[in-house]
């Protein structure tokens, strides 16, 4: 299970809406087949280990981190794969909360003869697909929020500066995290001041839909973000019925270089986080990364839609004069804090990462 873990983690960022999957094909204690799934609407994991398996499969057991499929979707169902190859035993990570599956792909393995053992690694096969369990159960994407700023909580100094707070290794990483994500989002705060191009240059994969909320729709027509052949590209704005005029010329401009442009809903003349959110959700956009800067970051843990944080922290201090991470919350007493859970930490150069799970 362990290698079908590793392998699975190979389709991460690649595989969505479906989740990343791996399998291996045992036989006599040895390794006769192995696979993954690749990208939504390709042959699933269970497929790909069958077919290097090929004869071999007959009597041998397979090792499944998800739960195997039991329907017509963009494949066929992959247990009748599983039935018709004479696999006689089948080891699975964890149920597919997917309710078209949700237990019923194990029930047709055992009515038709085959042992099944479920919850092998169970913890870290969920962990893999925490964005597919969230998107699935929901229908709206796993949320996390992505801060780099110093020890003393600050992402930029009092004039804005923000390049760089952590090191290249730091923000390889952070490349890795949005190659690995659906979309990422910034506010236009971030985009007026930094310019950033929101793509995965520095490691190799696809760039992710590039999203800005931008409520008095301010964003240049010469931002980065707009950089032809280098995603998809929306621009989420308001309704406010006195821009009204303003924003449609604009919003003409903007489309015509290939971005999209939202117009949501408004929460205290803030975008309506939790509608947008929605919204994704039934674009099939599983996994969500924030990135910045404190206005967005603040309305997103006021809103609750933020599932995961991680803070890059550099080994730098900037005292009172700096711009804070996270705007206000509008918190007045110790008792109404923000709680994290299940934290861990992680050297990266000089940098430390800081990763926790948001409590109910």
């Amino acid at each position: 299970m362990q290698l079908a873990l590793s392998l699975a983690k190979q389709g991460i960022g690649k595989t969505s809406p479906n989740p990343a999957v791996g399998a291996v094909v045992v036989k006599n204690g040895r390794i006769v087949g192995k696979g993954y799934h690749k990208k939504a609407g390709f042959p699933h994991a269970e497929i790909n280990a069958l077919k290097q398996a090929g004869k071999k499969a007959n009597g041998a057991e397979m090792h499944i981190t998800l739960e195997p499929c039991n329907h017509f979707g963009r494949t066929p169902p992959c247990t009748d794969a599983i039935i018709k190859s004479g696999i006689k035993k089948v080891f699975v990570g964890m149920e597919d909360p997917n309710p078209l599956v949700s237990g019923n792909g194990m029930r047709r393995l055992r009515n038709a003869g085959i042992k099944v053992r479920a919850g092998i690694l169970e913890k870290e096969c969920k962990e893999i697909n925490q964005a597919y369990i969230k998107y699935i159960t929901t229908k709206t994407p796993f949320v996390t929020l992505k801060l780099a700023a110093t020890l003393d909580g600050k992402i930029a100094t009092l004039s804005g500066e923000s390049k760089w707070i952590t090191g290249e290794t730091a923000r390889k990483f952070a490349h890795k995290m949005r190659a690995e994500a659906d979309a990422v989002m910034a506010g236009i705060g971030t985009v007026l001041a930094d310019d950033p191009e929101l793509t995965v240059r520095l490691v190799k994969g696809e760039n992710p839909v590039k999203i800005v909320v931008d409520s008095r729709l301010r964003i240049p027509l010469i931002a980065k973000v707009f950089n032809a052949g280098r995603g998809k590209v929306m621009i989420v704005t308001t309704r406010e019925r006195r821009e009204a005029r303003g924003k449609r010329r604009k919003i003409k401009k903007i489309e015509a270089k290939g971005a999209e442009v939202w117009m949501l809903p408004s929460k205290k003349k803030e975008v309506d986080l939790t509608v947008l959110v929605k919204k994704l959700g039934k674009r099939e956009i599983t996994n969500l990364i924030i990135e910045g800067g404190s206005t967005l970051a603040g309305s997103a843990m006021k809103q609750g839609i933020v599932d995961k944080i991680a803070i890059f922290f550099a080994p730098k201090i900037l005292g009172k004069e700096g711009l804070p991470m996270i705007g206000g919350l509008g918190i007045r007493r110790l008792k109404d804090a923000i709680c994290l859970s299940r934290l861990e930490c992680r050297k990266l150069g000089d940098d430390l990462l800081l990763e926790g799970y948001l409590k109910p």
